[in-house]
């Protein structure tokens, strides 16, 4: 018999309670979700960082304001849009600040407000950015699957969305 690990005695106990208990396919369906979620982001992160220049969260602001009407965006509409907390898209802009990409000013007839838009150096960067994420999303995402999974994807991806708003 084998020793029982921490981590399966707790799975197992919360298993009694049936409302949250997935079955084998569900756990092995969400470990899976999971691992292949962080594994595509790190491979899209280290292509971009190598070959742009540029982390993948900093192509995902930029990203958001390329495709903003007026290439611009108030502070709380760009973090729910990346779905990130108000205060960590605050520091994020920032960086990309300090690197030139984006530029903050005060929103216009609301003095609380703060709107990030893309600066000229930001645009390039985003230029040479976009073609290398595509590339990666070609190769590591859609490449791997047939026509049919997609579709299957899909559906369960539109099944599984939320509204998020980490304020």
């Amino acid at each position: 018999m084998t020793a029982r690990t921490l981590g399966q005695e707790l799975i197992d106990a919360s298993a009694s309670d049936r409302r949250f208990a997935p079955d084998a396919g569900g756990r092995q369906a969400w470990i899976g979700f999971l691992r292949s979620h962080a594994a595509l982001m790190r491979l899209l992160d280290t292509e971009l960082r190598s070959e742009a220049g540029l982390p993948l969260p900093y192509f995902d602001v930029l990203i958001q304001l390329a495709l903003a009407d007026g290439g611009e965006l108030r502070m709380t509409d760009l973090a729910r849009r990346t779905l990130a907390s108000r205060s960590g898209m605050t520091r994020r802009v920032a960086e990309l600040e300090r690197e030139g990409l984006v530029s903050r000013c005060s929103a216009t007839g609301d003095g609380r407000s703060v709107r990030a838009s893309l600066t000229r150096e930001g645009e390039e960067v985003l230029r040479r950015a976009v073609p290398v994420h595509m590339r990666g999303i070609e190769r590591h995402f859609l490449r791997k699957l047939t026509p049919r999974q997609m579709s299957g994807l899909q559906d369960a991806v539109t099944a599984l969305q939320v509204e998020c708003d980490f304020g």
